[in-house]
């Protein structure tokens, strides 16, 4: 599979990506969406969301920061978007932590027309009802049949579910691949998930109009390899969390489609 045109395609165009993310990572956010080559907006009100919503190229919701008023933002915005056929990409960040996170979480997505479903392992397991651990916005454990699930669940709601850990598991319900890029100093900087949801944003912002689930499973498999292996870049530069932060913002800016399509490790699971 060839990915590096997604991250071509993304610094050609510029996508506009409206977040309502996490209020830790509102501004890392931002820089990792500016890195790669997009443009960010970060609308809160909720007296502009559904206007910022309609004319963005993706709408990334961030469940990060449980406040009601945003929670409601999240909901004019997401129906805007649908409404305009703008992709929604969703984070539902800590679900299983609370009993209000876990509602909150399945009530956006009875609401909103996901294009994308993003969890970590954990987060997944518990929003399909397998066994699964989180320890505040930390997975501490999954189900083994976590990919098997997240593909039935894929084919049933017609969206692209990922789930990331130390391997990265997208389907968009018929297929699904494993990625296996990364590095484990992601999980030591607070907000390498928010970043990635950023990311899927703009990924997917640039998928065409009308296109199949495959299409934009395969955006969205360009788009977490080439956030891993930016990761992985950066680590050999770094010298502790601090620096890796930085450095992963830096390589995220330089990266080049060449490298992303050489050092990929995607396969059918």
């Amino acid at each position: 599979m060839q990915l590096g045109h997604w991250l071509a395609a993304v610094r050609q165009r510029r996508p506009l990506v409206h977040n309502i993310t996490n209020l830790v990572v509102t501004n890392t956010a931002a820089n990792a969406l500016l890195s790669i080559g997009a443009s960010p907006v970060m609308a809160y009100a909720h007296e502009e969301v559904a206007d910022m919503a309609s004319i963005a190229a993706a709408l990334a919701l961030n469940m990060g920061t449980l406040i009601p008023e945003t929670v409601e933002a999240m909901r004019i915005a997401g129906r805007a978007a649908n409404s305009a056929g703008v992709p929604v990409v969703f984070d539902p960040v800590g679900v299983g932590a609370t009993p209000y996170r876990t509602e909150t979480a399945k009530d956006l997505i009875r609401d909103v027309k996901l294009a994308v479903l993003r969890a970590n392992a954990g987060e997944m397991s518990v929003l399909l009802g397998l066994p699964g651990q989180v320890k505040g916005v930390d997975a501490l454990a999954a189900d083994d049949a976590l990919p098997m699930a997240m593909k039935a669940y894929a084919a049933e709601k017609g969206t692209v579910v990922i789930a990331t850990g130390a391997v990265d598991f997208v389907t968009d319900g018929e297929n699904i691949w494993q990625l296996a890029n990364g590095h484990s100093l992601l999980s030591s900087i607070t907000g390498s998930g928010c970043m990635l949801t950023a990311l899927l944003g703009a990924f997917v912002g640039v998928v065409p109009e009308g296109s199949t689930p495959a299409t934009f499973a395969e955006a969205c498999i360009a788009a977490v390899t080439s956030y891993n292996v930016a990761a992985e870049q950066a680590a050999k530069l770094a010298h502790g969390p601090g620096t890796f932060q930085a450095r992963l913002l830096d390589s995220l800016y330089t990266l080049e489609p060449s490298t992303v399509d050489e050092l990929a490790r995607v396969q059918l699971a």
